[in-house]
């Protein structure tokens, strides 16, 4: 495969001489391309990553939050459902008590009197029993939650602190990273030539993306306009930078997919 790339010509080189030298600036900026994405992935995983890592403690927080808060809630169930069951048993044992006067009750007055207290305990005995069945159908279900959300708390923990360690080993490599891009980065650009150099670092600030691609099908491989025959003729001859007029992207020619 290959490329070429609009160059400015200089006065007694031949076509073969520029075509070469414009094959290897382009291999190189193609390379550096490369290198100035990678390096500004990296400069964006400092942003990224430390959002991924809190996000992932959240999950773990939230996890360990709702199974201490069902665990609280079946405990106080638990403790409700025991002292309506004393609550039940004193009031049973108050009613023991009532239906054994009822035997040494010698005037209606007394005899009204102690109805309407045994028929008062066994209301409150009959609202105590059904808050106790309320209860222990609680305890059930709680039970059964916090069984789903101890597994669910182990599950996030293992899974996020085993991601939480990989993230941060990336955050420990970047600083290593980005310095080895940094000094590939200045070997790319020792070897390219400063004109091409100049107009891919003026087109790079302006897209602030890739500044390097190839024409495809005869349009912009950026924008996709198309471009007329003679931008076609004028980048085939390789005799100057040329950029897409619409975006601004420094176009080369890929036999294969310029045509």
């Amino acid at each position: 495969m290959r490329f070429f790339v609009a160059y400015n010509r200089r006065p007694g080189d031949g076509v073969l001489k520029e075509a070469s030298q414009v094959q290897n600036d382009l291999d190189l900026l193609l390379k550096l391309q490369v290198v100035d994405y990678d390096l500004g992935e990296l400069e964006r995983s400092k942003d990224y990553l430390p959002d991924m890592m809190e996000n992932l403690n959240r999950e773990i927080s939230e996890a360990k939050q709702k199974l201490q808060d069902t665990v609280q809630r079946l405990e106080e169930v638990r403790l409700s459902r025991k002292n309506t069951e004393l609550e039940i048993k004193t009031r049973e044992a108050e009613l023991q008590k009532y239906q054994q006067q009822m035997m040494s009750i010698k005037t209606n007055r007394e005899y009204d009197a102690l109805v309407a207290e045994i028929d008062h305990i066994k209301e409150v005995i009959r609202q105590r029993e059904s808050e106790l069945l309320d209860a222990m159908e609680q305890v059930e279900q709680l039970e059964k939650d916090v069984a789903v959300y101890r597994e669910k708390d182990t599950q996030v923990t293992e899974n996020n602190q085993r991601q939480l360690k990989i993230l941060q080993e990336k955050m420990d490599s970047i600083g290593d990273k980005v310095a080895d891009k940094q000094t590939a980065r200045t070997r790319l650009i020792a070897e390219i030539s400063h004109p091409a150099l100049t107009v891919y670092e003026r087109v790079r600030r302006g897209r602030g993306g890739r500044a390097v691609v190839t024409v495809k099908k005869r349009a912009c491989g950026s924008c996709f306009k198309s471009l007329t025959p003679k931008k076609i003729q004028e980048i085939k001859r390789c005799d100057r930078v040329l950029t897409c007029d619409y975006c601004g992207s420094l176009l080369y020619w890929d036999e294969k997919e310029s045509e």
